[in-house]
Parts: structure tokens; sequence; C-alpha cells
């Protein structure tokens, strides 16, 4: 996804930009061995950060970057010099129409999995994630929908997904919480969020 940001900003800043496992070009271990939930994933994440000797960093956090990088506010908030928040939410105002459907899987998991999954890693679904409701989608590469929906039909993605979402109930209890800590530490903050996302509004970044 970002690949066209990271040479622009390359020559300024010291850029550090993980697959999470399970993501991307990152293992994917399957459940037998691997708790695909967000406090793990974190917990990964942090430990990338201690192995690479980072003490200090602005965090961008995007999509699941969001509840993992609070994760990472809340434990070390020492480490933060600044926050940009980019189509993530604390507030579930930020929750937008997609997220029905989630919200159904979370009381019957059983009842739902199949239609939110298979949703997710469709193409139409990728491509809905990066064109959203935009009235241009012409002007989107749609090398990043398709790579992102070949990368989701690989074996065992469903059910890593299907955790994730599962989980996601965690990060929607945490807000009440981030929220707080925020007020008493107030890292400088920037809040950008696209008006044409249907999974998160720009209500949440008014919140």
């Amino acid at each position: 996804m970002y690949d066209t940001l990271l040479p622009l900003l390359a020559d300024r800043y010291h850029l550090v930009a993980p697959d999470y496992p399970g993501f991307g070009h990152s293992d994917a271990p399957s459940q037998d061995s691997f708790a695909y939930t967000f406090d793990h994933l974190a917990e990964v994440i942090e430990g990338f950060v201690e192995a690479l000797g980072l003490e200090r960093y602005v965090l961008l956090q995007q999509d699941y970057g969001g509840p993992i990088g609070m994760r990472l506010a809340m434990r070390h908030p020492e480490r933060v010099l600044a926050i940009i928040i980019q189509n993530a939410v604390s507030y579930e105002e930020g929750l937008g129409p997609l997220w029905e459907a989630r919200k159904a899987f979370w009381l019957d998991r059983a009842a739902h999995e199949e239609k939110v999954i298979s949703t997710f890693t469709s193409i139409k679904g990728a491509r809905q994630r990066h064109v959203g409701c935009s009235p241009r989608p012409e002007r989107y590469n749609p090398d990043i929908w398709t790579g992102e929906a070949a990368m989701l039909s690989c074996p065992g993605q469903g059910r890593i997904q299907w955790d994730l979402f599962y989980d996601y109930p965690s990060n929607v209890a945490a807000y009440p919480v981030w929220q707080a800590r925020l007020r008493v530490h107030r890292p400088p903050m920037l809040v950008a969020c696209g008006r044409y996302d249907p999974s998160f509004t720009v209500a949440g970044a008014h919140a």
C-alpha cells in the first residue's frame, strides 16, 4: 500500500513498514501454533521494534494498524514522538456501514462467518476497501486490490481473517481506555480520513 509513498519520504526519515504475521510477505503460521488476536500481533510488533532498537518513533496507524499501534502507544507512551492516524478509529462513531454485518458475526460466528469472510477475501471486497465509494475509481491502481485478493486467497487465510474479525470487539472495548490515556499524554497527532471509506468514516476522525 505504501510502495509509492515510502521513496518520497526515505531521504528525510527512517521508515519501518512491517507486514504483520499472516499478512503480505510475512509468514502465516497456522492457528495451531499462533493466536491471531490483536493483543498477540501487538506483542510480535513490540518485539520487532525492540529487536530493531527503535527507542523513539512516530506511529502511523491505518486500518488494523490502529488497534495495534494504540496497544504500543499504551504500553510505551514514552517512546511515542507523535501519532499519525489514517482511516483508523478509537471511537465507535467511526465504524461505518460495513461493520453492521461484522457485528452480527461477533454475536453468532457460525451463522455469519462464511458470508463475512468470503466478501472480505474476494477481489470485489478488496476493491471496495481501496476504492470505497469514490466517484473517480479510474484513479486507483487495480494492482493494489488484485494483489491483496491473491494473498488473501492463500491456504489458511480465511481462518486467519475469521479469527481477527472475531477478536475485533477487544479493540472496541478498549476505546474508552485509549481515549482517556490520550487525554493525559497528548502526543502531537495528525488525523486524516478519506470520506469515501465505507469501513472507517469521517465521524471517527471528528470524534
